[in-house]
């Protein structure tokens, strides 16, 4: 009985207890907001160990730091607590501990199960253990091997998540474009609208290739980025011209330039993003 007290404190129980204030919702989007909660404070911990301005001041103003230091073992200024290899141990813990509850939920048909129990509560152990696996990949033997195999698995990670997110932004924008057709024909405003959105979306993907253009080329040198931005800019373009090709329109009566331009913003993004992450050419 003592046992079954401790647990609906640690799950359920003492959410409902501290949250009598809030609004109800429905448990699978707690769910969905407490695993989004851990992600974004994983996250935020990892944007700590990349700043080498949060690493200076903690080594100015926290006291016996370098005695702190040397008693975990992270090295005489927590050299091993900061730094792109820390992000990736911590990032490898996190990954492993969406990986188990994604086995561990395999086949849940019914909210009711025990499973389902666990998977929707119990959000002081999932945090303890959460915080314990990303703690346990920095006790990782054979640190360089790991992080080499990881940057290949972090790689293809990162390819199929830009892949999932291209097909869920092609299908937003698709049904977008549909529904603002379909109010087209009641009332003309709608068509206004779109040409509007279209022409927004537009002028940002190429105020972006300019202004990247501008600031990461120069006359000699940069070639890695000269093509990175070039070819990029040429997809978007080849990307716009199929959107309205004659076959894609017979195929898609709801193809349109939205869709092409939609994409186009997001590969300006990611094509920002690549280029600031890329040391600078001396």
């Amino acid at each position: 009985c003592l046992t079954f007290q401790l647990a609906c404190c640690c799950g359920t129980a003492a959410c409902s207890l501290c949250c009598k204030c809030c609004p109800k919702i429905k448990q699978s989007t707690s769910t969905r907001f407490m695993y989004a909660l851990y992600f974004i404070l994983v996250t935020i911990i990892c944007c700590i160990m990349m700043s080498t301005t949060v690493a200076n001041e903690m080594k100015t103003h926290i006291p016996f730091y370098k005695q702190m230091c040397k008693g975990i073992q992270a090295g005489e200024m927590c050299e091993k607590l900061v730094g792109y290899s820390a992000v990736y141990k911590v990032c490898f813990g996190m990954a492993c501990f969406f990986f188990l509850f994604f086995l561990f939920t395999i086949k849940i048909n019914s909210s009711k199960s025990c499973r389902a129990y666990i998977h929707n509560g119990f959000w002081l152990i999932k945090l303890i253990v959460l915080a314990a696996m990303c703690s346990g990949a920095f006790f990782i033997p054979d640190q360089d091997t790991f992080l080499n195999a990881w940057r290949y698995v972090g790689a293809t990670g990162g390819f199929l998540f830009i892949a999932i997110q291209l097909i869920l932004l092609v299908e937003f924008a698709h049904k977008w474009n549909k529904n603002w057709t379909a109010g087209a024909n009641h009332k003309q405003v709608w068509n206004g609208l779109l040409a509007l959105v279209t022409l927004i979306l537009y002028s940002i993907a190429v105020a972006a290739l300019v202004l990247m253009a501008l600031f990461y080329t120069r006359s000699e040198g940069c070639m890695y980025n000269k093509v990175l931005i070039g070819v990029n800019g040429g997809l978007c373009l080849l990307v716009s011209v199929v959107a309205i090709s004659p076959c894609v329109q017979n195929r898609q009566p709801h193809s349109g330039l939205l869709q092409s331009g939609v994409i186009s913003c997001y590969v300006m993004y990611l094509t920002f993003s690549a280029l600031s992450s890329k040391p600078p050419e001396t």
